[in-house]
């Protein structure tokens, strides 16, 4: 490359004040925006994140059935297991989306035929190749340890090579913003030594995560490089990657870059679910995914969630299970009258649902949505009884009790303040007792013992049993002693238990003897509930939850009681 080469001159034109027309440009909302998307790269990088080479080609069959342009995989080469993935990748049938393959420039004093990243990435055979190049002339001179004449020379000569060879290339200006910050002569440089190499889209990387959206803006507009598609890339440092992205949208970016629930390094990537609703149903811009491919949202995020093996965040806009749910009385009320009272979008357009939930806050409107949910249609909203429900459930809340994640538990007491649950069983008490023992071989083991006295059918029954620990113990022994009248409990399995302590305040004493709140999953061959116990003995508590369990699962099964 010569010095009279264009993006070698420095006329990169920062200071117009406005866009040109064309594709550098722009074309307000009637302009498609792609939707590139880098979970399986950049998103695997997060903290405690592992995608197996199946987890990645999973993920990749949600994401292309979401409709996203581009699905990056990962960098050809780096690691075995991103090399075993694009191997098997050729074989995925990808209807909606293309498969990237993501990677550097080529190595200083190394010629683009010989480079070994840029060969990799080639031989990934995606027709779509990524390339990150640096435009902070702080990270040359540092990271690189090259002039920045030879950095412009890299990223001119790595992109000719790959464009020369297949179908699409783009170019991440890696630290754009704060080498624009920097020296703005250069960041634009670099951007004219990829166009002028061949690439098809200059994607401007706000890396470090640390701008804010005007400055996005201000910036952006200072950009006048026709006849080039821009796309931005930001992280989260700041909290502000999504509206630092939709503020480059709104400043001519046609291509958006992120990850689903904003997976990354660090403080993550711009959540994809979060830009993407947003984009559709705010902005009034269009992508190909549309409108139709917006109820997938909320399964694609809870999708990948289960893929990271950790818990979706509740409060998660437009798919958090929480984004659409009420629990003040005064909101419920509206919200039954007319949803748009508290509520942005209609929660079907994202995939997600509404939910009303029943705490200290909520009052009569929540009672009756609740029990609609149930199938109960036919109470009198003024009936005295709601009203004993509520003060019963505001005063259990009181003590800890939490029924949001416990709606069996709910179901139940609202059942039995109606007079519809049936007495299956008399409880008459337990005992559990903890045993450590030593092994033959010397080694010490823990056990315990559970002895429970029921009424079932008439007949007094007296059953012990042994567990790895007390709640097991105290589950085996009530399923021993109720399934010689009820032997579908032998169905019902513990999924997940949790244990939360409880502050002073709600009455209890403090350190080890604090009040303490157990939630307990379940699941039978049909369906999945939640209990809960609350006590000052964790045993009382775990005991109370399994009661829940073992009486929802019988009146939900329409058991005969034998009492």
């Amino acid at each position: 490359m010569s010095e009279s080469d264009p993006h070698q001159s420095g006329r990169g034109r920062v200071t117009a004040p406005a866009r040109p027309s064309g594709k550098g440009g722009g074309k307000g909302v009637g302009e498609m925006i792609a939707i590139y998307d880098t979970t399986l790269r950049d998103g695997s990088q997060s903290e405690s994140v592992q995608f197996s080479v199946e987890d990645k080609l999973r993920i990749a069959r949600r994401l292309d059935l979401l409709g996203v342009d581009y699905i990056e995989g990962g960098w050809p080469g780096a690691n075995p297991k991103d090399e075993a993935f694009f191997a098997r990748a050729k074989d995925l049938k990808l209807e909606r989306s293309r498969l990237v393959a993501f990677g550097s420039t080529r190595r200083a004093k190394v010629k683009a035929e010989d480079d070994t990243v840029l060969n990799a990435l080639l031989a990934a055979g995606t027709g779509v190749i990524t390339i990150f190049g640096k435009s902070w002339p702080l990270h040359v001179t540092r990271a690189l340890g090259i002039a920045p004449a030879e950095n412009l020379e890299l990223i001119f000569d790595s992109i000719r090579h790959l464009k020369a060879r297949t179908d699409q290339v783009f170019f991440d200006a890696e630290h754009f913003f704060d080498g624009f910050k920097a020296d703005p002569d250069y960041a634009v440089k670099a951007l004219m030594a990829a166009r002028d190499g061949g690439a098809d889209g200059l994607i401007l990387c706000d890396t470090n995560g640390g701008s804010l959206p005007g400055e996005i803006a201000a910036i952006m507009r200072q950009i006048a490089l026709p006849d080039v598609r821009l796309g931005i890339h930001c992280h989260n440092d700041g909290g502000l990657a999504v509206a630092n992205t939709l503020a480059a949208v709104e400043c001519g970016a046609t291509q958006v870059q992120g990850t689903i629930n904003g997976l990354g390094e660090r403080c993550g990537n711009a959540d994809l679910t979060t830009v993407v609703a947003n984009l559709l149903l705010k902005m009034g811009r269009h992508a190909r995914l549309g409108v139709e491919g917006l109820p997938r949202l909320t399964g694609v995020s809870r999708f990948v969630d289960e893929m990271c093996n950790r818990s979706p965040q509740k409060n998660q806009p437009f798919v958090g299970a929480s984004a659409f749910a009420h629990k003040a009385g005064v909101h419920v009320a509206a919200i039954l009258k007319d949803p748009v009272t508290y509520e942005h979008i209609d929660p079907e357009q994202v995939g997600n649902e509404r939910r009303i939930l029943v705490s200290e806050q909520a009052g009569r409107s929540n009672l009756v949505h609740k029990f609609r949910e149930m199938g109960i249609l036919d109470v009198d909203p003024n009936d005295p009884r709601l009203q004993d429900l509520l003060n019963e459930l505001k005063e259990l809340e009181f003590r800890g009790y939490q029924f949001d994640a416990a709606e069996a538990s709910f179901e139940l007491r609202v059942r039995k303040a109606l007079g519809q649950l049936p007495e299956y069983f008399l409880e008459q008490g337990f005992r559990v007792i903890d045993n450590r023992m030593v092994r033959d071989d010397g080694a010490w083991i823990m056990g315990a013992e559970a002895t429970v006295k029921l009424v079932v059918g008439g007949q007094p029954v007296h059953f012990v049993g042994e567990g790895n620990g007390p709640v097991d113990a105290l589950y085996t022994v009530l399923r021993r002693a109720l399934e010689w009248h009820y032997p579908a409990i032998n169905t019902v399995t513990l999924v997940d238990y949790k244990v939360r302590i409880l502050p002073q305040a709600l009455g209890g004493r403090s350190g080890t003897g604090s009040m303490v709140r157990v939630l307990i999953e379940w699941r039978d061959e049909e369906r999945s509930w939640g209990t809960v116990g609350v006590s000052e003995h964790i045993i009382a508590a775990s005991y109370a939850a399994i009661m829940d369990a073992l009486i929802f699962k019988l009146y939900k099964d329409g058991a005969t009681p034998a009492v």
